[in-house]
Formats: structure tokens, sequence, C-alpha cells
């Protein structure tokens, strides 16, 4: 069977039109590092639940002491181990709102008490609501100022021995070591001895030995970034050891500074709690979460509400910064995208 075949002319053809000055433009949006970033860790759903968590968490810290009337150390015996009571709630038998003990007796009717304590009152009449919130608050700003202490240290000892390297590096480096084999909780009880236990001997402690984890992830960073090519050039241009670190080498590093940060939030906030849960932290009657896990550990048998509410919180703040810390890692760290 012959196949007929069409003869190709030059009029089939157009000639394309090319504008030169298109041939640099970006068809798409340009997106950066940290737009990126933020873009990835928006897709994941358990970090961006966390981060609403955390932020409740910090926003109750702060305005919940002043939703009930009665302060942090109002005592008064008549409202002696009350249980928990929220009205609107009360008709709900599966939530411990509805003021009743365990053999199912109406406490505040039995005393005569009009005022919901929405979370209860330790043997002492103290309302927990106010307490509860103002530990968390305590806790919090432990745990940001220290690791605030973390972040300056440890960014500025790390950056510092792996920039300059040979001689400073190693004695840097030995004396990091030395830091490290001591236990932190000697760390504390040698404080206590010189300090009143409180605030102050708890932050000294946790930034004492803490920034040693960040200054190793900065010292190995910066070990990487220290011979590239742009360190070099701004080397040639004349500029300063301290300019080269500030301003190329640390925002280099920002997102391990900013993952590591992180992770050492939760990690302080469990510090506080162990050690005022053993009794060298902060003294009643002021409150932390680990104070009040303490307190509430002794009624655990009778009133387990008075440790479970301060109990939930802490193990809110725990895992929700730890979630959030590896959305964090999984949006920015390079080697882990996909």
């Amino acid at each position: 069977m012959a196949v007929s075949k069409k003869e190709i002319t030059q009029d089939m053809f157009q000639p394309a039109v090319i504008d030169k000055s298109l041939q640099e433009q970006v068809s798409g949006p340009s997106i950066g590092f940290w737009s990126d970033g933020f873009r990835r860790l928006r897709k994941n759903k358990a970090a961006m639940v966390s981060a609403f968590i955390i932020l409740l968490i910090v926003i109750m810290a702060l305005v919940g002491p002043h939703m009930s009337k009665y302060g942090i150390d109002d005592q008064d015996l008549k409202r002696s181990n009350l249980p928990p009571r929220i009205s609107a709630l009360a008709n709900i038998h599966w939530l411990p709102f509805d003021g009743k003990n365990e053999q199912g007796v109406d406490v505040y009717k039995e005393r005569g008490i009009k005022q919901d304590l929405w979370f209860g009152a330790d043997k002492l009449g103290r309302d927990l609501w106010t307490r509860v919130w103002k530990g968390t608050q305590i806790s919090l700003f432990i745990a940001v100022v220290a690791a605030a202490a973390d972040l300056i240290i440890g960014v500025a000892y790390g950056g510092i021995s792996a920039y300059f390297g040979g001689q400073v590096d190693n004695i840097m480096q030995r004396i990091l070591e030395v830091l490290n084999g001591i236990p932190n909780l000697v760390i504390i009880i040698l404080l206590i001895i010189v300090m009143q236990p409180g605030i102050p001997a708890i932050i000294l402690a946790i930034a004492m030995t803490g920034w040693i984890g960040m200054a190793r992830i900065i010292r190995g960073e910066v070990l990487k970034l220290k011979n590239l090519e742009f360190v070099l050039a701004a080397r040639t241009l004349g500029a300063s050891d301290s300019r080269i670190i500030s301003k190329h080498m640390v925002p280099n590093t920002m997102s391990m500074i900013i993952i590591h940060t992180m992770f050492s939030v939760p990690g302080a906030i469990f510090f506080e709690a162990f050690l005022s849960f053993i009794g060298l932290g902060l003294q009643p009657p002021k409150a932390s979460l680990g104070v009040l896990i303490n307190e509430g550990y002794k009624m655990l048998s009778l009133h387990p509400y008075q440790a479970l509410f301060p109990g939930v919180i802490i193990s809110l703040l725990l895992i929700c910064f730890n979630i959030f810390g590896d959305g964090l890692r999984d949006a920015f760290d390079p080697k882990l995208r996909q």
C-alpha cells in the first residue's frame, strides 16, 4: 500500500518572537530560606497544634491569676481541700467539676460556699486555679531566662572556639569537658549552700552548664562553615573576625540555634520541676509547677485533683515543646528536606 508524502514548504512555519529581556525573568515567586522553612512548618499539623497549645498556656499563665478574686496565698480553712467545681459543667458527670468528693457529697453545699473554685483548693484553702497558673508563669519565666542564657553563652563560646581553632579551641574544649563532668545536682546543692533556694539559684544552676550542648552544636557548624568560599571572600576583603562571626557564621547556623533553643526550654522546665519536687527549688508558699506537684503528691490518695492539674499542664508543655521542636528541625534542617 503506497503512502502519500506531503511536501514540507517554508510557508508552513512561522518564526518565533523571542523577547531577549524575558530570558532571565523568574517565572515563579522567589522563596528564601526562612519563607520556605515557615511554609514547611505550616504544613506540619502536629507542630502547629503544639504551637497553639503552648501559646494558649502562655496566655493563661499571664491572664489566669487575674481571673480569680483569691490571691496566690489567700488561706481559708473553710475552703480546705475543696474539690473543683464549675457550675456550667456540674451536670456533666464524667467531668470532675461537680464539687463532690469521693463519697459523692456536695462539699460546697455542706460548707455553705457559693463561690466556684475551678481547680479546687489545697489543704490550707488556697485557690488552686490562681496557684497553678501563677506556678506555670514562674516555671515558664525560669525556662525562658535559662534558655536565653544558654543561647547567648553557648553561641558565643562555640563560635569563638571553632573559628579561631588551634590552641584556643583545645583549651576551650578541655574547659568544656571539665564543666560537662560536673553533675547539675551537685552544682545546685553547692549554690543552695551559698544562696537561698529560689529563682536566682535555679536559673544560675541551669545557666552554668546548660549551654554546653548549644556550644558543641555551634562549634560543629562553624567548623564546617569557616573554610567555605563566602567566609574566605569576607576575610580577603578585610572583614574583622568579630564581623565574620556575627554577620556570616551565626546567621548561617540560625536554624540550628532556634531548634536547640526550643528543645532547651522543656529541659529547663523539667529541671526546675525536679528540683522543686525534691525540695531544692522554690519553697512554699511560692508556687511553681514542681512545688504544686510535690504538694499534690502528698495528697494523691485522698485528693488526686491537687496533682492532676499541674501534672497535666507540665506534661502538655513538655510534649508540645518537643513536638514543635521536631517540627522546626524538619522544616529548617536542609539535610531532612525531601
